[in-house]
């Protein structure tokens, strides 16, 4: 049985692009790379696309970090600080559930990602309810901002 994990939104399959692995024995993130080239010019955003997709348990989330080689090294930030992907943003029918990396180059030059960089780490997290909380009725229709403006 599936719990979590990640695959390629469908037009990537062909594209050469491999599955987030964790590189040490206690490492907590799953290493996200750029599914393309993008260059950053200084104070600006960019959602560079992963190619990825993550499904997950209904009480998880993934979420999403700045790899901090990235953000110590070269001055490119999450542009939201943390990136949450909801478990029912699976294969929304908007993207496939297609995960993009929201950055922001802070510093004063420009900033080149390359295809295949790490940019980002992918971390499961379970999560808590409060009390009296009642499961909403509504399903996810889309994919950025869907729940609400």
């Amino acid at each position: 049985m599936r719990q979590r994990g990640f695959e390629l939104v469908s037009a990537y399959e062909r594209s050469g692009i491999a599955l987030p692995e964790r590189k040490t024995a206690c490492s907590a993130g799953y290493d996200l790379a750029a599914a393309v080239a993008e260059e950053l010019p200084p104070g600006k955003l960019a959602l560079i696309p992963t190619g990825l997709k993550a499904y997950m348990e209904t009480d998880e989330f993934l979420g999403i970090h700045i790899r901090s080689s990235l953000a110590i090294k070269r001055g490119v930030s999450l542009a939201n600080s943390q990136g949450i992907i909801d478990a029912d943003y699976y294969n929304n029918p908007d993207n496939e559930g297609h995960i993009f990396i929201a950055v922001r180059n802070d510093s004063d030059s420009p900033v080149r990602i390359e295809r295949g960089e790490r940019i980002a780490q992918g971390i499961f997290y379970k999560y808590l309810t409060a009390d009296h909380d009642t499961e909403p009725a509504g399903q996810r229709a889309g994919g950025f901002g869907s729940t609400g403006r």
